[in-house]
């Protein structure tokens, strides 16, 4: 996570040193970090830091464009908020670079306020992703500590379902089922069943866990 959005590091990749200087300076006016790349190559070659980050990104470079970065980024895992900028752009490029999963599409000329706001959103953006992925990392965690039953019963109490149909369901006593729900709700850390069932779907929502019961609450 990023402890306050002035220790991010905005990257800027543009082959035109003129607008790599302005943008930079413009940038490390208001107090945030830059680091300014001449190619979209230099850029994937460059070590980047764990800090909350955005890449300001030109769309038509030599060699490899903007856009084939932003798809060997996607391609590689990295998720990390994009700013096009373009001196070249239209209505097609637009649409094709905010489909792309781009946050921002800006033409040049533009407004130094344009593109600061775009930044601050952009950096606001990567720090909510980061601590919501935190977040999934601690539950994953502490789902992992579940026993392979007690990861049968989960999704069961998640849907509603009483100690005894679950019981019924997997073959076992219902005093068992019991015991399973309270060391459940023990290892996740919650009290309630509302709050065991948010985890649960946080970590089913994201693609943590399958469900692999079926509804028996009809």
């Amino acid at each position: 996570m990023c402890p306050t959005i002035d220790a991010s590091t905005v990257y800027l990749v543009d082959d035109d040193r003129s607008m790599r200087d302005a943008i930079s300076s413009l940038v490390r006016s208001v107090g945030l970090n830059v680091e300014t790349f001449a190619s979209a190559s230099e850029f994937l070659e460059h070590a980047r830091s764990e800090a909350c980050a955005c890449l300001v990104l030109d769309v038509r470079m030599p060699r490899m464009s903007g856009f084939d970065l932003q798809h060997a980024l996607s391609k590689n895992g990295v998720d990390i908020p994009i700013i096009f900028i373009t001196g070249h752009g239209d209505i097609p490029m637009a649409v094709r670079a905010i489909k792309s999963g781009a946050l921002e599409f800006l033409p040049k000329p533009f407004r130094a306020e344009e593109l600061l706001e775009a930044i601050n959103r952009a950096l606001n953006i990567d720090q909510e992703a980061r601590e919501y992925k935190a977040e999934l990392d601690k539950i994953l965690k502490k789902y992992e500590g579940l026993t392979d039953r007690e990861k049968e019963v989960f999704p069961l109490i998640a849907q509603g379902l009483l100690n005894k149909q679950i019981a019924g369901y997997l073959g076992i006593t219902e005093v068992t089922i019991k015991v399973h729900r309270h060391n459940i709700t023990r290892k996740m850390g919650v009290r309630t069943l509302a709050n065991l069932v948010r985890l649960y779907e946080k970590l089913k929502n994201a693609g943590l866990i399958e469900k692999k019961n079926g509804n028996l609450s009809g």
